[in-house]
Parts: structure tokens; sequence; C-alpha cells
């Protein structure tokens, strides 16, 4: 199926114990570039989470943000420093005992210094992290991709139309060159015959000249291969699957082909339809740039 490279997908998982946000959103762009925002939590699942949108998106530039509100109450744990907590009192009754002081010191004194007591937060189980946020990206990437096959039905549709517009300007050139070109071989032997009529030039030799100089504005050989390429292009488009960078080639080829066509053309109605040619191929070539 046809793809475009613009998407948007969201998925969110509520419970209790957490809110997990994830948004895709992409534009065209020539390979795959991800950009990821997310809290540090998820820092380890990097890799993991390039392979997984890898497998669903080719081509674009793509953007994820990620968002993790934790509700949970045990995700802190209060922490005693036994060991600190005897060196402060170690060095109280040090100075109680150099200075002669009063020994007033009691548990909610020492409670109070630095690192006695320190809130720690409790490690992740990065397996259950994982099974979570990979069932929010699969959720996101599959609206994400989702939207991109619709659009890229639209497109499909649209280029299709305008290779039928592209098909009927062909063959009007096409029904327009031979008489063109008969036209333009009798008033170029004519020509000929007029400059040529004191030198004694046989008359085959005359008519192979002016063959020879007339087969140069035929566009026989431009129609044709520009019929190939119409072919070529809807066949891709019916296959489908990622064919964005094939059909920006064909397109270019059916261009040079339109180019080809109206630098040759001596004929107005001629030269018209291929610069109608080229301006299709030229909306082509801008839908082109939208397809994965």
């Amino acid at each position: 199926m046809i793809r475009s490279m613009t998407g948007f997908g969201r998925s969110e998982i509520v419970t209790d114990a957490y809110r997990l946000t994830i948004e895709l959103k992409s534009v065209n762009h020539r390979y795959f570039d991800l950009n990821i925002k997310m809290p540090k939590l998820f820092n380890p699942f990097e890799s993991s989470i390039r392979n997984l949108l890898r497998g669903s998106i080719q081509r674009g530039k793509v953007d994820l943000y990620i968002t993790w509100e934790n509700y949970s109450e045990d995700q802190f744990s209060l922490k005693y420093n036994r060991n600190l907590a005897g060196e402060y009192l170690k060095y109280f009754r040090m100075m109680r005992d150099e200075f002669g002081l009063t020994d007033d010191i009691k548990v909610s004194t020492l409670a109070r210094f630095p690192d006695v007591f320190s809130m720690a937060e409790e490690p992740e189980d990065d397996e259950k992290i994982w099974e979570v946020l990979s069932e929010g990206l699969k959720t996101a990437c599959a609206q994400f991709v989702s939207t991109r096959e619709n659009e890229g039905e639209n497109l499909k549709k649209d280029l299709l139309l305008k290779l039928d517009d592209m098909s009927a300007l062909l063959a009007s050139m096409e029904e327009r060159a031979p008489e063109v070109l008969a036209a333009y071989r009798q008033k170029l032997e004519d020509k000929v015959k007029e400059l040529l009529k004191d030198t004694g030039m046989e008359e085959s030799r005359i008519a192979a000249e002016v063959t020879l100089y007339a087969d140069k504005i035929c566009i026989d050989e431009e129609t044709v291969r520009l019929h190939s390429h119409i072919d070529a292009v809807k066949e891709e488009l019916l296959h489908g699957d990622a064919v964005g960078r094939k059909l920006d080639f064909l397109a270019q080829e059916m261009n040079r082909e339109a180019n080809t066509a109206l630098s040759k053309s001596s004929n107005l109605i001629i030269s018209d339809k291929a610069i109608a040619l080229k301006t299709e191929i030229e909306k082509i070539r801008e839908q082109v740039q939208n397809i994965e």
C-alpha cells in the first residue's frame, strides 16, 4: 500500500500508578530521521525504540514525544545512614569532653543533620517498564501508519488521474505529429529544391537529405519512452510498498523526455501540448515527494 510521509499517531496508557503518553508525527525527508524527546527513565531503551519504529517506518523526519507521570506512593523510600549518625555522635562527645560542654544530644537533634536520613528513589523494573512502553509505542505506531496509508491512497488516486491526463496529451501529440512532420518535410524539400535547382543534384539525394534533417524534429522516441515511464509509474503505484524514491527517479526521466520533445517541436500545437505535459509532470514530482 502507498504511504504518505506525513502522519500522526498517539496513544495513552493510564493506571492508578502511572500515566504514559506517546505522540508520533512526521514530515517529508529523504531518509528515516528519528528525533526522540523523553524522560531520562527511558534512555536505556532508545535503541529498542528505534528498532521498533524502523520496522514500520522507512522514510520521513519523525518526532517522537514520550511523557511519563508516576503516581505511585512507594517510588521513594527513607534511608537511615547509621554509620554517619555514629560519626556525628562520636565527634559531639569529643567536643563535650574537650570543652566541658553539657551533653544535650537527642535523637531529634541528631536526625536533623545532613544525610543521616535521606530520600532514595526505588529502582524501576526495566522489564516491566519496557513492556508498558512498547505497548504504547505499538498503539501509537499503528495509528501513525494508518494515517500515512489513508493519505497515501489519496495521493495514489490523484497521481493516477494525472497520469491519465498525461496519456491523453501524448495521444494528442502523436496524432498531430505525422501531419506536422509531413508538412515540414514538404516545406523543407521545396526549399532545398529551390536553392539547389541549378546544381543538378539528384532527386533521391535531395529526398534523403531532407528526410535525415526532418527526422531530427521527430518526437516518436520521446513519446514512446514517456508512455513507458507512465506505465512504470502506474505499476509502482498499484504495487505499493515504499516506492517514493523510484517514483521520484521516473518523474525526473519523464521531465527529461518532455524537455527533449519540446525542444524538437516546431509546431505551436505540439509545443503547447508539451508545455502542458511538463506542467503535469511537475505536479507529479511535487506529489511524489510526499510518498514514503
